[in-house]
């Protein structure tokens, strides 16, 4: 059986990538930040910006709502 690799997502390692809320920047893709797919468009977020809007990120908002 042969293993195929899953695509890395926009943002890999050798990339920084922004949070779309407050603009903090990263080197590569931070595990701990929430990625939102948004009329087809990746949004990521910090740790912070998660963490303050957990209820709406649950509750499938976009981010204009919050």
């Amino acid at each position: 059986m042969d293993q195929q690799q899953t695509p890395h997502p926009a943002g890999t390692d050798d990339e920084s990538v922004m949070c779309s809320r407050c603009g903090k920047a990263a080197q590569g893709t931070p595990p701990t930040w929430t990625c939102s797919v948004e009329n087809h468009v990746r949004h990521y977020f910090c740790d912070d910006c998660s963490r303050a809007n957990l209820r709406a990120i649950e509750s499938r908002l976009d981010s204009a709502w919050w």
